[in-house]
Order: structure tokens, then sequence, then C-alpha cells
């Protein structure tokens, strides 16, 4: 299990430089307002992170239909608990505290990591 959480995590550091860097693009250059730059970053950050899920984390477990089928839980699944996670924490940490929003973004994204690997493990990367 350590090994495949250690990959897990790397992916999930990449996605979070793909998720930050879209969230200083949407929010910061292109100004759109916060919540919308987030969702569409963490849409952005899901989509990177099972490519190299489904090639790299959990490559050998295939069980449980196509990729496409796999994918459809992987975005269900991740985008119930990232979205949500991310929205309510950036509307409390920026949109309350007034903290920096990629400070607080990453912290959002710290928040569904653990949530994210038990649902990807049981349900989406089945055996």
């Amino acid at each position: 299990m350590m090994p495949r959480w250690l990959k897990f995590n790397a992916v999930g550091a990449l996605g979070a430089a793909v998720q930050l860097g879209a969230l200083s693009i949407l929010h910061g250059r292109l100004h759109c307002e916060y919540p919308t730059a987030t969702a569409l970053a963490v849409e952005a950050a899901v989509l990177h992170n099972f490519v190299w899920h489904e090639r790299w984390t959990w490559r050998e477990r295939t069980g449980g239909g196509s990729a496409i089928a796999r994918l459809l839980r992987f975005h269900l699944s991740t985008g119930l608990v990232s979205i949500p996670t991310n929205l309510m924490l950036m509307r409390w940490l920026v949109g309350a505290l007034h903290a920096q929003y990629l400070a607080a973004n990453l912290l959002s994204i710290a928040a569904g990591s653990l949530a994210n690997f038990f649902v990807s493990y049981r349900f989406v990367f089945r055996a």
C-alpha cells in the first residue's frame, strides 16, 4: 500500500501544480472570480490526475470496466470530494478570512487528498 500511496501523492503534487497554475492564470491574469476559477482549476487537475493514475499509480488495476468507465467513476468520486471541498474552503479562507488565494487553494487540495486516495483505491481502480 505504501508504494501506491507515494505514487498517488506524486501524481497529486503534479496535479496540485496544474491546479495552482490554472488558478493563477484564470484568477490572477484573466480576472475570473475565484469561485469560478477554482472550479475550473480543480477540473483541470482532476483530468490530469486521472491520466497519470491510469497510466502509473493504478496501471495494473483495470477491474471494473473500460478506461471510460474508470474516468466516469474517478470524475464522479474525485469531483464529489475535490470540488465541494475546494469551493467551501476557498469561500471561507479567501472570502471570509481574506487569505491569499494560492495559499488557500493549496490547503484546500491537502484537505481532500486522503479521502481521494481511499475512494480511488476502493471504487475507481478496483483490483
